[in-house]
């Protein structure tokens, strides 16, 4: 029976499983989708499909240098105790691998790459069933190093990369570390937007106007409140962590150094993280009975 692209998605939808499992099941049943759900669920494919509605906000952030390319990647799991677990740790150092020797273009891609003629995806699902909790590739940058690169891990949590032209490794290292710290959005005011220049002024505006001052005294209040956004978020105009009586910016100065860009990822940031709270969910069981 000829194994068509409309079966393998009633597999996927009926199982949560990835397309590479519903294709190799569906081959294997013979284009039975009955025999397929049942085959998958005997190889552990459709328990680790079970798990794809959870929340993995969890992980860790790696980082690799390799011949004049450098890579900073997510994975993410459900729970801290999974992400220092070796299992779980060593998939990550694969995926490291395939990134750098490889031509990668996002996650999609990279997960149809293979280790030991098993496809990422694949992988992904075994260790899955395997662990017991969620596992997902996030997201990964892969750069070309143009000139000096340094990097900083805070602990597995948080990583940095930040090229800069002139300084020396150890002023790299340091913006590294300032970066992880101070959560800037931008190198320097130029980078920030028109659009979220005027999003930030509306909110000023409409702020200052319940003050009930007079319109010039709201205009020199709403200009003030925007230069101090504006150093804020961008690392030139930030305090230097390391010396808070001058700016990133300054520091650079001294030492005759530019940043160019910087990467900057934190586990889970921007997932929305489930809270459980069990003494209500037991408070609603027990009114259920």
């Amino acid at each position: 029976m000829e194994i068509t692209a409309s079966l393998v998605k009633e597999l996927r939808e009926r199982t949560g499983a990835g397309m590479m499992d519903c294709k190799k099941a569906l081959n294997d049943a013979n284009g039975d989708i009955e025999v397929a759900i049942e085959v998958m669920r005997k190889s552990g494919a459709a328990k680790a499909a079970k798990k794809a509605g959870r929340i993995a906000a969890e992980g860790i952030i790696s980082i690799k240098q390799n011949e004049g390319e450098i890579v900073i990647l997510e994975v993410n799991c459900e729970t801290d105790f999974v992400a220092k677990d070796e299992n779980f740790l060593s998939f990550v150092d694969e995926i490291l691998e395939v990134i750098t020797k490889q031509d990668v273009t996002d996650v999609d891609d990279l997960l149809h790459k293979s280790i030991n003629d098993q496809t990422i995806e694949e992988k992904i699902q075994q260790l899955t069933a395997k662990i017991g909790e969620k596992l997902s590739i996030r997201r990964f940058e892969k750069s070309k190093i143009n000139k000096k690169v340094g990097t900083y891990l805070h602990g597995k949590r948080i990583g940095v990369i930040v090229e800069i032209e002139g300084g020396d490794d150890n002023l790299a290292k340091d913006i590294a570390m300032h970066i992880a710290a101070s959560k800037p959005l931008y190198v320097d005011s130029k980078e920030v937007s028109s659009s979220v220049l005027d999003k930030e002024k509306e909110i000023y505006i409409a702020q200052a106007q319940e003050s009930g001052k007079p319109d010039d005294i709201i205009e020199k209040m709403v200009e003030g409140r925007l230069k101090k956004f504006v150093k804020e978020i961008t690392l030139l105009g930030q305090p230097f962590v390391k010396d808070s009586e001058q700016s990133v910016e300054k520091i650079l100065k001294s030492a005759n150094a530019k940043v160019l860009s910087f990467i900057r990822y934190e586990v889970g940031e921007g997932i929305e993280k489930r809270v459980d709270n069990f003494a209500e969910e037991v408070m609603s069981q027990a009114k259920g009975n």
